[in-house]
């Protein structure tokens, strides 16, 4: 299977495809970039092409960059699944720094209107959605695999760093693991092509007051590479299961 992974920076990127690389640690080819000038490492795994792309900050870069890859890849070459993956908050007290969240759920937590009555989300307003679903089962073995949270991951826009914040959005999505910037466009360039999509995040900070003295990125990071390292056998799993139907269908 190929499976495209999207981070936002390069040190995201750089832990992704740590997880990635074969031990012993053979020749890595040189990144290369997409149109646009995006990054991209490759790593192969027996059964698993991963390509680890830099697609910036934020829901509108993420899907910019996610449905270039998509639409750049073709015939066999096309991929099989898509992957967020980076660092961000967590809901406390379910998801302290250090650990990891897979997402069941891809929220577009500040997608909508601010109404007397409150929060409508974009689908309550009647344009479109503002949740995508990652397969179940592929869900529950890479948590299962990585000691991860499964639980709803929240796209935002901006960044929470208050505690009033952290509240309205603890309210509003009780269930929520963590936080990040990219997940939800991430989804939406998957979902044009008709590819699954999965988001893992390893949480650098509590979702609340803004300290940064207290944020353990690089705690963070070295999860994410640990993460990946245990998730690369899992998507060879997933990927041969898928196939196999895509192959039985046909078949039939």
């Amino acid at each position: 299977m190929r499976a495209l992974i999207v981070t936002a920076v390069a040190a995201e990127a750089d832990s992704v495809a740590a997880g990635l690389t074969p031990h012993p640690d053979p020749a890595t080819p040189e990144p290369r970039a997409l149109p646009g000038g995006y990054p991209v490492l490759r790593r192969d795994l027996p059964g698993l092409a991963a390509d680890v792309l830099v697609g910036g900050v934020g829901p509108a870069a993420a899907a910019a960059a996610t449905a270039t890859a998509l639409a750049s890849a073709a015939g066999s070459a096309r991929y099989g699944l898509v992957v967020s993956a980076g660092i961000g908050g967590g809901f406390l007290p379910a998801a302290p720094p250090g650990s990891l969240v897979v997402a069941d759920a891809i929220v577009a937590a500040d997608l909508g209107a601010e109404t007397p009555d409150g929060f409508l989300a974009v689908q309550e307003l009647g344009f479109g959605h503002n949740v995508h679903l990652p397969p179940p089962e592929l869900a529950a073995r890479a948590a299962e695999a990585t000691g991860a949270l499964v639980a709803p991951v929240l796209t935002v826009s901006t960044v929470t760093g208050t505690a009033a914040r952290a509240d309205v959005l603890a309210a509003r999505h009780p269930a929520a693991g963590a936080e990040a910037m990219e997940g939800f466009g991430v989804a939406e360039a998957a979902a044009a092509h008709g590819l699954p999509v999965l988001e893992i995040r390893a949480v650098s900070n509590a979702v609340g007051p803004r300290d940064r003295a207290a944020w353990r990125i690089g705690d963070a990071l070295a999860a994410l590479t640990a993460g990946f390292r245990a998730l690369g056998p899992v998507l060879v799993h997933w990927g041969e299961q898928h196939e196999h139907r895509h192959e039985h269908r046909y078949d039939s």
